[in-house]
């Protein structure tokens, strides 16, 4: 094929055919044109020249020029693409270096593999142009609902059309076991557009806890108002799902603005998540009645949060066990994922229990420690006294306040508790300097000696070795593995040490040895305060 003989303006009307049929800018489709040529001729002229091609977007006439950029002497590395400012004195009257001499040289005849690589080029360039358009298009609609075709089905996944691109249902992100066949129609939650080199870059779910969500908001008018606002969304697809809803407006109800009259907006929604059971439920800034809420339909008797573990006690009545628990722990699994606590759930039997041993071990406390009579040592317990330096340390007034226990029976309580923590701390001290700790750590203020000798076992023994401890690892916490949180215990947990005071301790010991510039820490906390 000879540039010189094809029709001229034959170039400009398959650009813009190219460009109508891809949806695309028709200059791009003649910038891989000009590409292509350039790249052809290069092949037939050398390929270190700098041959460059301009198509005229009116008439269709293809220029192709040779262009040499002047150096310097020393810097002349390619004399195809390079000339010196003496070279170039012939064509330019003042050359200077980085001035480019543009030389128009003949078309060239396009021969069967010129003209293939050429359409490989252009192809290409327009892939890439198509993959950009079809990106900007879709890169806003993630996080909504979107309509679309099934195309085909490869190794489980769906291929769906959705107008001006191809979208991926993978078959991980389909209900249950739903089939679709070419030409289906479907619905689906935009969940993620990506730039990827090949392959659908829009990738779909029917799975995602916000596809249900955006489902409401298509079916319930004040939701998409923003009057009822979706606090949470806690999904097992194909199922059951449990969502929380709150109303900015006093005289709308959440529950029953997204039922519907005779549950029209509700059972719209299940059926289109394939009769997938649905429990609304109000939602409340208060975590326990929050919780109570999210069990239903299971009764609770009592709720207890623990802040610092991130976890919460639920009690039931015996006969309510297996609701609150749900199907293969169904239920507790959807209400955690709604309020985001780990949720243990005991029945009033199971509670009742628990209380007592915790009791006896309290009064056992109480009898060996202070030699005191099992009454005596019970009514300690039921006034609310946990441990020994609570007795020790506690105003005298609240003991007395007990009944009949007068101020000489209260000194005489104080005294045999101080006594035992005395030596018990003696006690540590000595197994502490045994195990070979440094004075360093002892005299530093916030560690009782029971707490440097659980530290010593560790192999902490020098306030350097305290001070590179992680808040974690002496407090305890959380960690997810493989979907379940387990529990890390803390070298200091059992002493009641919270994550706090842990970071608390660990930033005075590093200020302390100088690791840690003090203004520097009091320029974050007031920063962290003016954030919050």
């Amino acid at each position: 094929m000879a540039i010189t003989s094809a029709n001229q303006l034959e170039l400009l009307q398959t650009a813009e055919a190219v460009a109508r049929e891809k949806m695309i800018d028709p200059d791009l489709v003649i910038q891989a044109m000009e590409d292509s040529l350039a790249r052809a001729a290069k092949s037939r002229y050398g390929s270190e020249m700098d041959i460059r091609v301009h198509i005229d977007r009116k008439t269709g006439r293809a220029t192709f020029t040779r262009v040499r950029t002047v150096v310097e002497d020393e810097a002349l590395e390619n004399y195809q693409a390079e000339l010196t400012v003496a070279q170039a004195k012939q064509y330019k009257s003042n050359p200077q270096v980085g001035d480019e001499i543009i030389d128009e040289v003949p078309p060239v005849d396009l021969g069967r593999i010129a003209a293939q690589s050429a359409k490989q080029v252009i192809l290409q360039r327009v892939r890439e142009a198509e993959r950009d358009r079809q990106y900007d298009e879709f890169k806003d609609r993630k996080g909504t609902i979107i309509n679309g075709v099934v195309k085909r089905e490869e190794y489980g996944n769906i291929i769906v059309d959705v107008g001006r691109g191809e979208a991926i249902l993978r078959r991980n992100e389909k209900i249950g076991r739903e089939s679709y066949r070419p030409n289906d129609r479907i619905r689906a939650y935009v969940k993620d557009v990506r730039r990827e080199a090949r392959g659908p870059q829009i990738f779909l779910s029917r799975t995602d806890p916000q596809f249900m969500a955006e489902l409401f908001k298509m079916e319930v008018p004040e939701i998409y108002d923003g009057i009822i606002e979706i606090k949470a969304v806690a999904r097992d697809p194909g199922s059951r799902a449990k969502i929380a809803v709150i109303s900015h407006d006093n005289s709308i109800d959440p529950v029953g603005a997204c039922v519907g009259m005779r549950g029209s907006r509700v059972q719209a929604v299940v059926g289109e998540l394939q009769g997938e059971k649905i429990d609304i439920i109000p939602w409340n800034e208060d975590q326990a009645t929050f919780l109570v809420n999210a069990l239903q339909p299971a009764e609770v008797s009592k709720v207890v949060v623990d802040e610092d573990a991130g976890k919460i006690e639920v009690v039931v009545p015996d006969e309510q066990l297996s609701l609150a628990i749900g199907r293969r722990g169904q239920n507790v699994r959807l209400a955690s994922q709604l309020t985001g606590l780990d949720i243990d759930i005991l029945t009033e039997a199971e509670e009742s229990q628990r209380r007592q041993a915790e009791f006896a071990e309290r009064t056992k406390l109480f009898v060996d420690a202070l030699d005191l009579d099992e009454f005596f040592a019970q009514l300690l317990v039921s006034e609310g006294f946990t441990n020994l330096e609570e007795v020790a340390y506690v105003d005298i007034d609240e003991l007395t306040a007990i009944e009949g226990v007068d101020e000489s029976t209260a000194e005489e309580l104080q005294a045999r508790a101080r006594d035992y923590i005395e030596a018990q701390n003696a006690k540590a001290i000595e197994a502490a300097k045994e195990l070979g700790v440094e004075q360093s750590l002892f005299d530093f203020d916030g560690l009782t000696p029971q707490m440097v000798e659980a530290l010593a076992k560790d192999g902490i023994k020098t306030l350097e070795d305290f001070a590179t401890c992680a808040d974690w690892e002496l407090a305890g916490g959380w960690t997810t593995v493989n979907g379940q949180r387990v529990k890390d215990e803390g070298i200091l947990e059992k002493f009641g040490l919270s994550l706090e005071d842990a970071q608390g301790l660990i930033m005075t010991a590093r200020v302390q040895l100088g690791w840690v510039d003090p203004s520097e820490l009091e320029a974050a906390e007031e920063e962290e305060v003016a954030e919050e």
